[in-house]
């Protein structure tokens, strides 16, 4: 079942970096996070009052305040699509599909633990990674960085799984407020470039003014 569901998170990154509509964007980061965040019951099935609490605030975040936030500002600034990307749609595609297979080899050569080596967690969280810095640095939109942002984060905390038990209550915490600020912050950065401009490309913010 949880290969399963990373296989499926696998393909939503395909899907990410192969279409311009921002909207279907929006819905396959929101669909990803929402399988994330169910993954620690399915890598723990003893998980403790601790992991349940991790997985309903990520099911709030991830797949309802986050999406509504960014289809709201989608609205307000009244943008459908992301035109002319620095790297093609098939270029960027090609690019994840070289970073995926990438990442199966370097994972299959880290020393982890035998319960651990034979899950996709690992490969698809460094794909993740990969593809959420494709986002960034190959979008103009800024809507479509902050998605790229959101995919990131999918793949540090599918990693940051595998040490559950060990990690904080208030550091798994403190990775979803970073996340709930970051898209909040450029949130307000959308707001002020369609304000002062006619589109809301990022390159757009060296003209910003306070």
């Amino acid at each position: 079942m949880l290969d399963t569901l990373l296989i499926f998170s696998l393909a939503l990154n395909f899907y990410s970096l192969g279409v311009s509509r921002i909207r279907g964007v929006i819905r396959a980061v929101a669909a990803q996070g929402l399988i994330l965040a169910f993954c620690p019951l399915l890598i723990y099935p003893d998980i403790d009052l601790r992991g349940i609490a991790l997985v309903t605030c990520g099911v709030a975040i991830k797949w309802f305040l986050l999406p509504h936030l960014l289809l709201r500002a989608m609205r307000e600034a009244d943008i459908q699509h992301e035109v002319n990307p620095m790297v093609s749609f098939s270029g960027s595609l090609f690019l994840g599909a070289i970073g995926t297979g990438l990442a199966m080899i370097f994972a299959s050569g880290l020393p982890l633990m035998e319960a651990d080596a034979h899950l996709l967690v690992v490969p698809t969280s460094l794909a993740s990674v990969w593809t959420g810095f494709l986002l960034l640095t190959t979008r103009k939109k800024a809507i479509m960085q902050v998605l790229g942002y959101l995919v990131l984060e999918n793949g540090i905390f599918l990693f940051g799984l595998l040490v559950l038990e060990e990690m904080p209550f208030l550091v798994e915490i403190g990775v979803l407020l970073d996340l709930f600020t970051g898209v909040f912050v450029m949130g307000i950065t959308i707001f002020h470039i369609n304000r002062e401009f006619s589109s809301i490309g990022s390159e757009n913010l060296t003209g910003l003014k306070e």
